[in-house]
């Protein structure tokens, strides 16, 4: 038996009767936040060269949180594991036609383009290049998500300055001022950041719009 094999029995057995009373109660509503936690811990892993020991632990906190989602939907007769793995190796996939079919690429940007197309023609819903961006991440990651999406889809992004800081830790001080200056005059860095941001995707919209 593989240990993958392990886990869904492993968690098979917490939530079934005479297993753990806390994870029988649990809801995929209620699980959110431990896996907002552990992305991060993960992230925060990663980005401080944790060794691999730390590294295996936090990416096995973050595979515990798919296992546990898969559980609650496998008790209900929704999906289980198995199918969210198969889905998975479906979409990667089909988003590599130049690695699984016949489609040539000239090297990463290409490769970008292709995913970005194969998206939208799985997802003909969505009508703007920014539509499925999550509304819920922090102000940063929301900023910076809706500039790469608007940057590759060719859309007109405010100008940058002509000036700016030479590398990540000049701009992490440079942020760190700013929400400083901030907190000094008891504004709130992260909702304004949000605000402009909704501001910026509206006039993005504008531009897909008045292009047809």
């Amino acid at each position: 038996m593989s240990a993958l094999d392990e886990l869904v029995e492993t968690m098979a057995r917490l939530r079934a009767p005479g297993g753990c009373p806390w994870d029988a109660q649990q809801t995929h509503a209620s699980l959110v936040t431990y896996l907002i936690e552990e992305s991060h811990e993960l992230a925060e892993a990663i980005e401080t060269g944790a060794d691999d020991a730390h590294l295996v632990e936090e990416l096995g906190d973050v595979l515990l949180q798919v296992a546990f989602h898969a559980e609650i939907a496998r008790a209900e007769g929704r999906f289980d594991l198995e199918e969210v793995a198969a889905r998975l190796v479906e979409k990667l996939r089909s988003r590599h036609p130049h690695v699984f079919g016949d489609v040539a690429v000239s090297g990463a940007d290409e490769v970008v383009a292709n995913w970005d197309a194969l998206k939208r023609a799985e997802k003909p819903e969505r009508e703007s290049a920014l539509d499925g961006i999550p509304a819920g991440l922090p102000a940063l990651a929301l900023a910076a998500k809706t500039m790469g999406r608007a940057r590759r889809a060719g859309l007109a992004l405010p100008a940058a300055p002509e000036a700016g800081p030479a590398d990540e830790a000049a701009l992490g001080e440079a942020l760190l001022a700013l929400v400083r200056a901030a907190d000094v005059q008891g504004l709130d860095a992260e909702r304004a950041l949000r605000a402009a941001t909704r501001g910026m995707a509206e006039g993005l919209r504008a531009q897909e719009r008045a292009a047809g």
